[in-house]
């Protein structure tokens, strides 16, 4: 193992040890550092969730034990995801208030029919829909487009996005901006595994960073939506085409798997790839 793979691997376990070590902390001393994170005063997020300084102080000190409703004001406030704030309301010694549906069960099944509908009407552009750990869910006709570039080792269910993204066998050799591409990927993957305490998450970060990587050709395109979005520019056959992407989210889930779920879109960026994607369709 090279230098680079060595410091991979010893920046994962020091954020791995972390992620384990955060949520068994006092729950006064893990609010003050989800505040400080955030950038907010002591005075600043009391006054926001309308509860006294003094109060505030007494929790993160341990003097006084944080209520569930004191613990839900304070998370919306620190935008805490649904999982993370079971977590909190379980380090303050009360139950969690979010269940976690399994994606096969029945009562999800209108939630998978929505994002089928957002996926198809999304045709011929490609669309699919992830759960926390970038495995793909549900997927449109449009993927096939991006599936034909890929090994059929990485097509074996459950597909993961990150590795068909940047293995060698997947799109990593097409992709025509790649460092770019992969060092976003990678970033994202890192802000996740800050705030999720995933472990699993944090062995998928190892396994992807360490793949070989194939050099990419940044090279300006004269787009004007390349200015304001990093694109990815795929090379197929003899064409280049360039897409951006947005994630789209339900925005009212109750549940921690509906909460996780996100649909990815991706849009053609340019005239030349909305057409290769009329054609290829």
């Amino acid at each position: 193992m090279d230098a680079a793979g060595r410091l991979v691997d010893v920046e994962t376990e020091a954020r791995r040890t972390a992620l384990r070590y955060r949520y068994q902390q006092p729950v006064g001393m893990l609010l003050r550092e989800l505040r400080e994170e955030r950038g907010l005063s002591q005075f600043a997020l009391a006054l926001q969730t309308e509860v006294s300084q003094r109060h505030l102080s007494f929790v993160e000190t341990g003097r006084a034990n944080p209520s569930p409703e004191l613990i839900g004001k304070l998370a919306d406030r620190l935008e805490l995801a649904l999982r993370e704030r079971n977590r909190l309301l379980l380090a303050a010694g009360h139950a969690p208030v979010y269940r976690e549906t399994s994606l096969e069960d029945v009562e999800l099944e209108a939630v998978r029919e929505a994002a089928r509908r957002i996926l198809k009407a999304h045709e011929p552009a490609p669309a699919l829909l992830v759960d926390r750990r970038w495995n793909v869910v549900e997927l449109n006709q449009g993927v096939a487009l991006l599936a034909m570039l890929v090994a059929p080792h990485l097509l074996e269910s459950p597909i993961n996005v990150m590795r068909v993204s940047l293995h060698p066998d997947g799109l990593a050799p097409h992709v025509v901006n790649f460092d770019q591409w992969r060092e976003h990927l990678l970033a994202r993957l890192r802000r996740q595994i800050a705030v999720s305490l995933d472990d699993e998450l944090a062995g998928l970060y190892e396994e992807v960073s360490s793949y070989p990587g194939v050099k990419g050709t940044p090279v300006a395109t004269g787009n004007e939506a390349a200015d304001v979005l990093l694109p990815m520019r795929l090379r197929v056959g003899d064409r280049e085409l360039e897409f951006f992407s947005t994630m789209t989210v339900f925005g009212t889930a109750a549940d921690i798997t509906v909460a996780e779920l996100a649909i990815e879109s991706f849009f053609p960026a340019d005239p030349e790839t909305r057409r290769a994607l009329e054609e290829l369709s």
